[in-house]
């Protein structure tokens, strides 16, 4: 799971997001990664053709909806979802937060081993080979935290800082 902290929920801000991962990573390696978008109707998709294509209209991802009232279509966000609300409570404004803790959540909610996953945690299932994946690593400052490191509690930004 990728966080990204946005000023506002609009198709420009995640536009931003999908550029500075394409840019950052080279579109070869941005389409490998993201061949699809599986989303939620919120209005910051509801733009498809500005994220779907490159500045030079190429495309670069395709975008799909979920139906709504049907988070069983993409359970495991869900899960991920919950792991958040963990930290921060619903309700919460993000204000205070930058994109360091939001990479600080992300590096510990994928470091969360999981049943469904035999007991790893999504970061222990990247093979050593698979490059575009250690690139979005370098890009994004993703880290294993160790198992016993792992912290999913309210005070787990005041007690990194």
């Amino acid at each position: 799971m990728l966080l990204f902290l946005m000023p506002d929920g609009t198709t420009e801000s995640l536009k931003r997001v999908f550029d500075y991962l394409e840019h950052g990573l080279g579109l070869e390696r941005f389409m490998r990664l993201f061949p699809v978008c599986l989303t939620d109707n919120g209005s910051e998709f509801k733009k498809v053709n500005e994220l779907e294509l490159t500045e030079d209209l190429l495309y670069c991802t395709n975008v799909y909806y979920c139906d709504p009232m049907a988070s069983w279509q993409k359970p495991h966000i869900e899960k991920n979802h919950e792991f958040i609300r963990y930290v921060i409570p619903r309700g919460k404004s993000l204000n205070p937060y930058t994109q360091k803790d939001m990479t600080l959540l992300m590096n510990h909610i994928n470091s969360t081993r999981r049943p469904g996953l035999g007991n790893k945690a999504p970061y222990e299932l990247i093979s050593e080979e698979d490059e575009d994946m250690w690139a979005l690593f370098h890009l994004l400052k993703m880290d294993l935290i160790p198992p016993d490191e792992v912290h999913l509690m309210p005070d787990l930004f005041t007690r990194n800082k």
